[in-house]
């Protein structure tokens, strides 16, 4: 698209971000969006299912999916129409909205495209996420009103997590992407029993009993087991979290992600991609190297753009028995593998160790504990933090595939390379992103709080070309940079003067309205966890509507925000410094860094 445009709605956001900083509680009805349909053939246990009449292949990853490439030409409509909708909200002087917003739509390529990532962090990451989403999503009480952001979620066109940040965007889209707000306000229904994280994930949900619990857990990755497949601490761990996210009286043993493609709502493109992050490891490996292939999931496939593996395969098939990137003749199509907790809980394996606890529990029984420490047993202390997949791979494209000799895929965290915020799947030139909400829940310092690791890890291994189609990001300072200049503490544009890589908007986690910095570990939080998400809802709009940052005492710097705010006279980010509309730089004061 054209820098400049993209630029000018950006400016546009920020400048209704300072119109008006009230949170609105009028009491409305929460929007109860159908739940997602479960999609195996026999609960946990993946079985066989009858072959698409193509059958299922592995793909190279050379560009993207022709059901992801359809996909986007709806969603490009529907995202348009949303922009359009955001900007007539706006009352910007004397500039005619329509007449803009027809400039850009008229061109296909100047369309922008609008990207969110969650970073990791646990249940902190979860609720910081969380509170963003509700406060760029139009259906939350209030976020319409002027001057505020609501909107912004239904013009994005990819929302990706991770660890933490992948529990709040497996938990939305498997209720059928239903809105935070009417979780956290349901009183009752389905929706009233999730995110209940008082409940100690150790002894389950209130109102089914302990040793219920600890059967069911046990049951379902033992019916895995006995279908033919390998088991991790990873299957203990994700079936444990579908209870709190998924559906606390079952945990949803039947949803998997791959179902997404077939809600009515994504097929229809109504609602963001959802991108899940994990990463590769090798046999043997146990450090995660900053050049890791990253390995994302999305409704349609799961895989790799990375040269490690640059390959993708059909998720809801995965659990096949590929060999050299097909099926031989006669052998029997797999689905269910893909369970929606297993793949969240893969994505956050980082938390087996803590999970582990439940051994100690005084109640658990001993054929969940024996189960657990024979599997550790089995995989090695060393591998508690990974998940075992079946490896679609398997013998396909050697040369550059490590795993290719291995029938066994291991995936795990996908922040364990400092990769915190999942920018990554977000970077690939195909996709064409132009603009990254980066919300940013890491606990990088002694008492929790972000400090731009995430974003200088994503930023090094650009610089070092591991990727080369997701190479271009923008020049992040290093920590103690970032902390000095207080960029932690406060929304940061990153990448004004990057003439072709995306605009990163950075969301730090900081104090507004609560100390949201607990431990990452914690498996259960106490005092009223759906009030302190509710104060994380209203700190997200009050970080998002009416904080304005800070500009640093430093002309050079002044001078970068500055062309970051240029008119339509400029042809890219990186020109100099041009006619500036004054009446932008007299209401808004930004924070950019770039190179």
């Amino acid at each position: 698209m054209f820098f400049t445009q993209l630029i000018h709605f950006v400016v546009l956001l920020a400048l209704a971000t300072l119109q008006h900083s009230a949170f609105a509680n009028a009491e409305v009805l929460p929007f109860l969006g159908l739940r997602g349909a479960p999609n195996v053939p026999d609960g946990y246990a993946p079985g066989q299912v009858s072959c698409p009449e193509t059958r299922p292949t592995i793909r190279p990853a050379a560009n993207l999916s022709s059901e992801e490439s359809k996909w986007l030409e709806q969603r490009d409509k529907n995202t348009g129409a949303a922009l359009r909708d955001i900007l007539k909200r706006f009352d910007i002087g004397n500039l005619d909205t329509d007449s803009y917003l027809d400039s850009i739509l008229s061109d296909d390529d100047a369309l922008p495209r609008i990207g969110i990532a969650i970073s990791g962090g646990g249940y902190r990451a979860m609720m910081n996420g969380a509170g963003a989403i509700a406060a760029f999503d139009n259906r939350t009480t209030g976020s319409s009103s002027k001057g505020h952001l609501g909107g912004i979620l239904q013009a994005t066109t990819y929302l990706s997590g991770l660890s933490g940040g992948s529990w709040t965007v497996g938990s939305l889209y498997t209720q059928n992407f239903t809105s935070v707000e009417s979780i956290i306000s349901a009183k009752t229904g389905f929706l009233s029993t999730l995110w209940q994280f008082d409940n100690s994930i150790i002894e389950g949900p209130a109102g089914l009993r302990r040793p219920q619990y600890y059967r069911q857990l046990y049951q379902d990755v033992n019916d895995k087991v006995g279908a033919g497949f390998n088991k991790s601490i990873t299957d203990y761990w994700g079936r444990a979290l579908s209870y709190q996210l998924v559906n606390a009286s079952d945990g949803g043993p039947a949803y998997t992600f791959s179902s997404i493609a077939n809600d009515t709502d994504f097929a229809t493109a109504k609602t963001p991609m959802p991108i899940i992050v994990t990463i590769e490891r090798t046999t043997g490996q146990i450090q995660i190297a900053t050049n890791s292939t990253i390995v994302e999931f999305n409704p349609w496939e799961m895989g790799s753009y990375d040269p490690g593996l640059s390959a993708f395969a059909p998720l809801k098939y995965v659990g096949s028995s590929f060999n050299n990137g097909t099926l031989k003749r006669g052998s029997h199509c797999i689905a269910g593998v893909d369970n929606v907790g297993f793949v969240m809980g893969t994505s956050a394996s980082l938390f087996n160790q803590a999970f582990l606890q439940i051994g100690k529990a005084d109640d658990a029984p001993d054929f969940l504990v024996k189960a657990i420490n024979k599997t550790l047993a089995d995989i090695g202390e060393e591998n508690r933090d990974i998940a075992n997949w079946p490896n679609p791979f398997y013998k396909y494209n050697p040369k550059n595939n490590s795993n290719a000799e291995t029938t066994i895929l291991t995936l795990v965290d996908g922040g364990e390379d400092l990769q915190n915020i999942p920018l990554h799947p977000l970077l690939l030139s195909e996709r064409k992103v132009d603009a990254i909400f980066a919300v940013d829940g890491s606990a990088d310092t002694k008492t929790r709080w972000p400090n731009g690791t995430a974003l200088v890890a994503t930023y090094q291994r650009s610089k070092e070309g591991t990727s080369p189609q997701n190479n271009d990001f923008p020049e992040i300072p290093d920590q103690n940079t970032f902390v000095n200049l207080g960029l932690n503490k406060q929304p940061t544009f990153f990448g004004c003067g990057n003439s072709t890589g995306p605009l990163i908007i950075y969301l730090p986690n900081a104090p507004y309205t609560t100390q949201s910095n607990f431990t990452t570990f914690d498996l259960f939080l106490s005092g009223s966890p759906r009030l302190r998400l509710s104060s994380f809802q209203s700190g997200g709009l009050i970080n998002l509507v009416s904080h304005e940052p800070k500009l640093p005492h430093n002309e050079a710097v002044k001078k970068n925000a500055v062309i970051c705010i240029m008119d339509e006279d400029a042809d890219d980010r990186s020109g100099g410094l041009r006619k500036m509309e004054k009446n932008i730089l007299a209401l808004i004061d930004l924070a950019c860094v770039f190179d």
